[in-house]
């Protein structure tokens, strides 16, 4: 018997080692995994589509219980934290762990800049939906014991974002190894300086409405040149079969007949004979339920869209259909599931079209002095309708419809912050917490307050902490909330002011 367990001893090692099992991961593909969970299925399913997409009027639902939040102006964390869990989990924790592997390693500056730059655009977007958040220990749980990190103000999280884009597009070196392992551009960083830039001019804009000096100096600083503007430099996550479109997958699922554009979105577009309606929408005619929204009953007939009109729930809107002359609720309009939130459809970060439009207003404002806003102003509605072939070729617009739209709807200086705004609201669609924060940003377009009679503030103006954070971390979540004020729905950011 001894001699059979000193035997089992000798192999217990080899036995219970495995020979396939990695013992390092490239940090190239961790880097690919944050790209790819940047629109990940939980947050794109959840925060985005219940609340940013419903807050802006652009898609909405009737339904309460999970899928509570704009349709009714009311709290429900259980969708408010799907944005805050998806990317400290999946996106922070792993630029955080490239950027320490990487910094001291001279051979791959490049991908250390990289990590940077796609660092700033994960707590933009989070420090835009919450305000405060935890910053500089972020995702420093397993690299330095940090489980309870310290929430930074907006402010200082925007000032360290400005320096670490400038830095790190400064940095990014052509003669240094490429990293052909990205699935965002492949390496080429030229493309990841234009997208670091134009991130930093999107920053610098959002300050517009706090800090006007340093909005200016922070746009002005940058070239032209490096900038993304054409359609084939936009920071877009593209999707297939295996890595799926994160909304695409909400809506192509559980929630698809539940879900449907807004009476002003859809109003907005067939008032101005905008051709992007017929590109996003379908209309199933006379579907009385999710079942019977059948491609053979489709129309995508700009005519024949309705929009859902806001401020009803399941037991009202049945009543509104049927004074509309539709068979039920289903027969409102949808985003075209089928092409422009398919599953393998794009998901765009950063496009040439937002860049145009927010040149022109950088032009108009007299911040940059190069170029002219109508022709920025024109070019982003063009760059936006030519995206959409990029979505799906059946969704293309043709040459000669946007000659005519542009041509019918010129650029006017006496409207013309509502003009560029209103036009990123439509280049920003189903880009939930950029169209959400523009429209803060701006307070374009003019939208009528949802009317809901439950409703528990008049305007959404951020995201909710998860409760999460007031059980493992509530002294520091607590200072945040004493510095930024109550944590509701309609407490402002720092940049959101009055």
């Amino acid at each position: 018997m001894f001699v059979y367990i000193s035997a089992c001893d000798n192999d217990y090692d080899d036995l219970n080692t495995s020979k396939v099992a990695a013992l390092s991961i490239d940090p190239a593909y961790q880097l690919n995994n944050v790209v790819l969970n940047i629109n990940g299925g939980g947050f794109a399913g959840g925060s985005q589509l219940i609340y940013d997409l419903g807050i802006v009027q652009q898609i909405i639902s009737p339904n309460s219980g999970v899928l509570t939040g704009a349709n009714y102006n009311q709290d429900n964390r259980g969708a408010t934290q799907t944005l805050w869990q998806a990317y400290y989990r999946n996106c922070v924790r792993n630029t955080v762990d490239v950027m320490n592997q990487t910094a001291d390693d001279p051979e791959r500056a490049n991908l250390y800049n990289m990590a940077r730059i796609l660092n700033s655009y994960v707590f933009l977007v989070l420090t835009d939906e919450y305000g405060d958040i935890p910053y500089t220990e972020a995702g420093k749980g397993y690299l330095d014991q940090n489980y309870f990190p310290t929430y930074n103000s907006q402010q200082d999280i925007y000032n360290s974002i400005i320096s670490e884009l400038s830095a790190a597009s400064a940095a990014l070196n052509p003669s240094g190894r490429i990293e052909t392992a990205d699935v965002l551009y492949g390496g080429d960083v030229t493309k990841w300086r234009k997208f670091a830039n134009s991130l930093l001019f999107r920053v610098g804009m959002r300050l517009s409405k706090v800090d006007q000096s340093k909005a200016q100096q922070t746009v002005s600083a940058i070239s032209l040149a490096d900038l993304i503007l054409l359609n084939e430099d936009n920071a877009m996550i593209r999707h297939d079969n295996n890595y799926q479109n994160g909304m695409g997958i909400t809506l192509n699922g559980t929630e698809a007949a539940n879900f449907y554009l807004t009476e002003p979105f859809v109003e907005h577009l067939k008032v101005t004979d905008d051709p992007r309606l017929s590109s996003i929408a379908v209309r199933y005619v006379g579907a009385t339920s999710g079942p019977t929204q059948t491609p053979e009953i489709a129309s995508f007939d700009p005519a024949d869209q309705i929009g859902m009109p806001m401020g009803h729930d399941n037991s009202t809107i049945g009543s509104v259909a049927t004074d509309l002359g539709l068979a039920s609720f289903y027969d409102f309009s949808q985003v075209d599931r089928r092409r422009m939130i398919k599953l393998t459809a794009p998901y765009f970060m950063v496009s040439a079209a937002q860049t145009h439009l927010l040149l022109a207003e950088a032009r108009h404002r007299g911040w940059i002095t190069t170029g002219d806003a109508a022709t920025y102003f024109e070019t982003g509605i063009r760059l936006h309708m030519e995206q959409l072939a990029m979505v799906d070729e059946a969704s293309a617009v043709d040459l000669a419809d946007i000659n005519e739209y542009i041509s019918n709807n010129p650029f006017d200086t006496n409207i013309a912050y509502e003009q560029i705004n209103t036009q990123y609201w439509i280049a920003s669609f189903l880009n939930g917490p950029e169209v959400f924060a523009n429209y803060r940003r701006s307070g374009y377009p003019v939208l009528t307050t949802n009317p809901y009679p439950g409703k528990e503030v008049d305007f959404i103006r951020r995201l909710t902490y998860p409760v999460s954070e007031g059980s493992v971390n509530e002294a520091n979540l607590q200072v945040a909330i004493d510095r930024m004020g109550p944590d509701v729905l309609d407490t402002r950011v720092w940049w959101d002011t009055p």
